[in-house]
């Protein structure tokens, strides 16, 4: 089966040169087994006709946000709830940055800030003005708001320039469409619990006890799983990290706060994933007010926290359960005696004494260790791509139980 068949797809079409494509385009989805409505902006109708699409899609094409077709709903809010999909193919440096800051003067930027369906932007202009800092600018707003971009191709541009700006082919931007259609399935229906970050525990109103966590690799998991079509929910100890696209985060401090809130939510959950480092231990007592300099030694009586993760391995009833075991020596050998002892369905395994693979860097080098008995170990690579590895694996391990 076609992956986009049955798909509802809304196509915006922007005033380039390259609009003439975008009939193309309409014609590529529909064969796809797509249902294809068009909005044509003002500048897109200099250049393409809406009787063009309209015979194509067999559906209407819609021009302006007060030329209300259908009296019994708002036009604009009718497409955007209407879609699994918004393409806007040519992408103007103009729909770009109207996107980017918000703004709605017609009826694409209208429908686009009412649209949650997911969102690709397929750009097309002259080089230079692809390069302009604040073109690449609002991309980068756009991508981390979530936004696809279909990447332009390299070549001979309308104004006579040669370099990177040109529309992708039709056949290209399907073909882009399917595959990130297939990999949006792939945990739809599935509810991801991750855990990030760092715990800090209080010993004064101005120091805590803390860990060297920065958060990066739960924050790449849970990125790559709402890629995925997953419902994500990221627990997250204190970092300096923006949210991903799509995904719920709740800020905690504490381990019993991290406790409370993992506890809370496990039974919905249908995969755990625990990258947060949570102290091990806690001051037992909480000075109200700050601790004054003293000639002797301070000492601070400290007392366990909540063992996480083997509450979670103790309650498990239909989770697959994900930790990580961060280790300086018998890195392999600990992280296996924590997959047992924790009953664990996988255990990630890194040794933090290794440059590049630490907590703040932005790479990592794993050993992944499943409970059916894989053992894969994982190059040195970004965490990013750390994070597909370890969800495709899981993938595959929750297809076959």
């Amino acid at each position: 089966m076609m992956t986009l068949s049955g798909k509802k797809i809304v196509l915006g079409v922007t005033g380039g040169i390259a609009a003439y494509k975008a009939i193309n385009l309409t014609s590529k989805l529909t064969q796809s087994g797509a249902i294809v409505k068009v909005i044509l902006t003002s500048g897109a109708q200099k250049f393409v006709t809406p009787l063009s699409f309209q015979a194509i899609s067999r559906q209407p094409v819609y021009l302006d946000t007060f030329d209300e077709l259908d009296t019994a709903e708002i036009q604009h809010i009718a497409l955007a709830d209407w879609a699994d999909y918004v393409i806007v193919a040519p992408a103007t440096a103009n729909i770009i940055g109207k996107y980017a800051n918000g703004i709605a003067d017609d009826l694409l930027s209208t429908m686009l800030l009412a649209a949650t369906s997911p969102v690709f932007f397929a750009p097309a202009m002259n080089v230079h003005m692809y390069e302009h800092p604040a073109v690449i600018q609002n991309m980068d707003v756009l991508k981390q708001r979530g936004v696809s971009f279909i990447e332009p191709d390299e070549g001979y541009l309308a104004c006579g320039y040669v370099g990177k700006g040109r529309l992708a082919e039709p056949e290209e931007m399907v073909r882009f469409l399917e595959l990130k259609s297939r990999r949006m399935s792939l945990l739809k229906g599935k509810k991801l619990l991750i855990t990030a970050g760092p715990t800090q525990e209080k010993i004064d109103p101005v120091r805590f006890l803390t860990n060297h966590s920065s958060g990066k690799m739960g924050y790449q998991l849970a990125t790559v799983a709402a890629e995925l079509g997953a419902e994500v929910t990221l627990v997250s100890g204190p970092v300096q990290l923006e949210t991903p696209p799509g995904v719920n985060r709740v800020d905690i401090v504490t381990a019993e706060e991290m406790y409370e809130t993992v506890m809370s939510r496990y039974d919905e959950a249908d995969i755990v994933i625990k990258t947060a480092a949570v102290s091990d231990y806690t001051p037992k007592v909480t000075h109200a007010h700050k601790l004054k300099k003293q000639a002797k030694p301070l000492s601070l009586d400290m007392v366990r926290t909540k063992d996480i993760l083997k509450t979670l391995g103790e309650n498990k009833t239909h989770q697959y359960l994900v930790g990580f075991a961060a280790e300086t020596d018998n890195v392999v050998a600990y992280g296996k005696e924590k997959l047992v002892n924790k009953q664990l369905d996988m255990v990630v395994i890194n040794d933090i004494s290794k440059p590049n693979q630490g907590f703040h860097a932005d790479t990592n080098a794993v050993t992944i260790v499943t409970k059916t008995g894989q053992e894969q170990t994982l190059p040195l690579q970004t965490k990013r791509a750390v994070a597909e590895d370890i969800l495709r694996i899981i993938t595959k391990e929750v297809d076959q139980a």
